[in-house]
């Protein structure tokens, strides 16, 4: 896909990897409706990028649906979806509230999956566009200390590929970036930071470049960075081994 004059909704990018992805996509030529939640944050980087902010919590019922309504009025069209906006929690499962848990699943998983309902139609009415999932290595390995976290990306796996199936041949197109370990706030976000010397967080700059890449050229599945893909290999391969590992050195690669 050209970018150049195609219309971009990226959400959570009022900050990290979403404000990253949504100044790519501006100096690519697209025009850009920048989502937040954050009403000062969304419309600094609307203004760094000529686009327009639209605020909005999309783990509120509802509200996936009117934030695609209200991307829809600023241009007429979304030719690219950048569904990025996400939440973590760390610590035991048994710890985590009833609250907690739906306003994780209603934030990771349902909020992309409306967002998708809302603005997949006129994609593939109009025989052009791009649907960008954001996933994460927890979706893929599991990580100790981030079941629900987890769960929701590894939904979020299937559910790409499951829609990439359903819409062959529409023009429409479907990718699922994958990162690991992201220099972002998302560790303070979720309770605790990240601690660990290896792997070094990746700049969310690099993550953005992967994922718009991944749009122009058509890339199902984009790794950042690329040898992730062999931690889930190894868990396919050989499960036990992964498991015995997995136990051994504690807590996985961390999502971003």
């Amino acid at each position: 896909m050209q970018l150049d004059g195609k219309v971009a909704l990226v959400t959570g990018a009022s900050a990290g990897i979403g404000a990253a992805v949504a100044e790519r996509l501006a100096a690519a030529g697209a025009r850009v409706v920048v989502h937040g939640r954050d009403a000062e944050r969304s419309g600094q980087v609307a203004a760094r990028v000529d686009g327009v902010p639209i605020l909005g919590d999309l783990a509120m019922p509802g509200v996936a649906a009117e934030v695609a309504d209200a991307a829809l009025a600023v241009h007429g069209r979304i030719d690219v979806l950048v569904a990025n906006a996400g939440l973590g929690w760390s610590g035991p499962f048994v710890q985590m509230r009833a609250e907690e848990i739906d306003h994780l699943v209603a934030l990771d998983l349902l909020a992309p999956l409306q967002l998708v309902r809302c603005l997949l139609p006129s994609m593939v009415e109009r025989g052009s566009g791009h649907v960008a999932l954001v996933g994460s290595i927890a979706g893929r390995t599991a990580v100790a200390g981030e079941a629900v976290y987890a769960a929701t990306k590894a939904a979020l796996d299937i559910f790409a590929e499951s829609l990439r199936l359903e819409i062959r041949g529409s023009g429409v197109s479907v990718s699922l970036t994958v990162p690991g370990v992201v220099d972002t706030g998302f560790f303070s976000a979720r309770g605790r930071p990240y601690d660990r010397e290896r792997p070094r967080p990746v700049p969310a700059g690099d993550v953005a470049r992967a994922l718009v890449d991944g749009i122009t050229n058509d890339r199902a599945e984009i790794w950042i960075p690329r040898w992730l893909r062999v931690a889930p290999a190894v868990r396919a391969l050989a499960p036990g081994l992964y498991r015995r590992l997995s136990a051994r050195f504690g807590e996985q690669v961390m999502p971003r």
